[in-house]
């Protein structure tokens, strides 16, 4: 049976490979989409960790060292937990494609014919790789507001200012990013990029606006 699964993950692995190859022309290859996921968890990080210090500093102005230590607190959060995520993601991942690949040759039918991108990446792949692809490209979007923040002096609006400012730039270049990276347009990616993460800062500002003028 040993023999069989690995067998089965050799397998997996050169059909992923020969998907990788066939892909690569069209701009859709293994990767790319490692490329466009970096890019999207570089963004979750950046717009969560922003939306988080905002979020703080409306319920708590006067205290920039709390908003500094909620910065800091969601990066590693986030990084935590895209990193198991994805660890576990990938394992299952592999685990299906293994276990139908198994299942099907039980049957004397034919081998997939196509293990699908993600299931290329996963059986490419070590789990581990991937997760600490997750957690560092998390990590780097959510050090963008945080350093921005920490190297201002100045009142909280200042802070709210740079904060934002520094986020809708870098959401602007991670949405075109991950636009070329697909051969599609940048510009519109980039604006919705914009729009959507301008949306989350203000609503979790709002939020916490909210609950500090009622006394909460």
């Amino acid at each position: 049976m040993a023999a069989t699964n690995g067998d089965a993950e050799l397998t997996v692995a050169e059909e992923a490979k020969e998907e990788e190859e066939a892909t690569d022309d069209g701009g859709g290859g293994v990767s790319s989409q490692w490329l466009r996921a970096a890019v999207l968890g570089a963004s979750d990080g950046l717009v969560s960790t922003a939306a988080l210090m905002l979020g703080i500093g409306a319920a708590r102005p006067a205290d920039a060292r709390a908003v500094l230590l909620s910065g800091l607190a969601g990066l590693v959060a986030g990084a935590c937990s895209m990193a198991i995520g994805e660890y576990v993601s990938v394992h299952v991942q592999l685990d299906v494609e293994l276990a139908d690949l198994e299942r099907r040759r039980r049957r004397g039918g034919p081998a997939p014919a196509g293990l699908g991108l993600h299931a290329a990446a996963a059986a490419v792949s070590r789990p581990g790789q991937a997760a600490a692809a997750s957690a560092l490209s998390f990590a780097a979007g959510a050090a963008l507001p945080l350093l921005a923040a920490w190297f201002v002096a100045g009142a909280y609006r200042v802070r709210v200012v740079v904060v934002v400012a520094t986020a809708s730039l870098a959401l602007a270049a991670f949405g075109a990013a991950g636009a070329r990276l697909g051969r599609a347009p940048g510009g519109r990616a980039g604006l919705r990029a914009v729009v959507g993460g301008l949306l989350a800062m203000a609503a979790t500002y709002g939020v916490m606006k909210l609950f500090r003028t009622h006394g909460v």
